[in-house]
């Protein structure tokens, strides 16, 4: 049957694939067809999940890739097979006052979330062009992309930074059949952010601020990433998409109808 949610047949690089949301999107790209190259830093980490993707039955590889360092992507993006799938999940985050941040915190955050990004989809983005057989990005971006909150200044600016790129190359790309969009996950509890959600306070306050009283996985965020690297999203490019239990369109209140 003509399935329009597989990726059966496409080639799939997950940046920043070893933990969390990357892991996640990884996983279910593997399961809904897809070779997927898991890539990130921890090449030991990566050989584990892609194994047992593999004894699964599913099609997936480790690359070892520090997104930081441009020659390191530059290295990595010479020796990939075509992809017809990029997913760019990398990112660190450091939470403290903007007038705080040293030269070299505002380094490591913007080579790992932006410049890198940057660099990889460059050079795979180009091939894709080459190619002409079209292709997919999808880049996670944050509620950052679209909105402000304390103490997240230069992580904000680095995920503001994918959403004004999501939209440019989806413009730039749009003619070769190469569609571009963003995923802006909300609270989602990963390793970058669990101890800070360990708060009470901060479970009450997530409670009453949007629709759905909780926090978010990996595992809701991975879905929306599968489709839109399917011929499913053909149509939709350009878009930062809220995987965000509606904290960025919705709030609720103590009346009772």
């Amino acid at each position: 049957m003509d399935n329009t949610f597989s990726l059966a047949g496409k080639t799939a690089l997950v940046a920043g694939a070893s933990r969390g949301i990357g892991l996640a999107i990884a996983q279910q790209a593997a399961r809904a067809g897809a070779h997927t190259i898991l890539a990130a830093r921890s090449l030991d980490k990566l050989r584990e999940h892609a194994d047992a993707l593999t004894a699964e039955g599913f099609d997936a590889e480790a690359r070892e890739l520090d997104i930081s360092s441009r020659e390191a992507v530059a290295a990595v993006a010479e020796r990939l097979p075509p992809i017809d799938i990029l997913i760019n999940v990398s990112g660190t985050n450091l939470r403290k006052h903007f007038a705080d941040y040293t030269v070299e915190e505002y380094d490591r955050i913007m080579d790992t979330n932006l410049h890198g990004i940057v660099a990889l989809t460059q050079r795979v983005g180009a091939k894709m062009v080459e190619r002409g057989a079209g292709g997919k990005i999808v880049l996670i971006g944050s509620l950052m992309s679209m909105l402000g909150l304390p103490y997240l200044t230069v992580y904000a600016m680095t995920k503001s930074a994918l959403a004004g790129l999501t939209r440019s190359l989806a413009a730039e790309w749009g003619r070769h059949n190469i569609q571009v969009n963003c995923i802006a996950p909300g609270f989602i509890i990963t390793d970058l952010n669990r101890e800070m959600w360990q708060a009470p306070v901060l479970k009450t306050w997530v409670a009453g601020a949007q629709a759905s009283p909780r926090t978010g996985t990996p595992e809701d965020v991975a879905p929306l990433a599968v489709f839109l690297s399917g011929r499913g999203s053909d149509y939709i490019t350009g878009q930062v998409i809220p995987v965000d239990g509606g904290y960025s369109t919705t709030a609720v209140w103590p009346f009772e109808a």
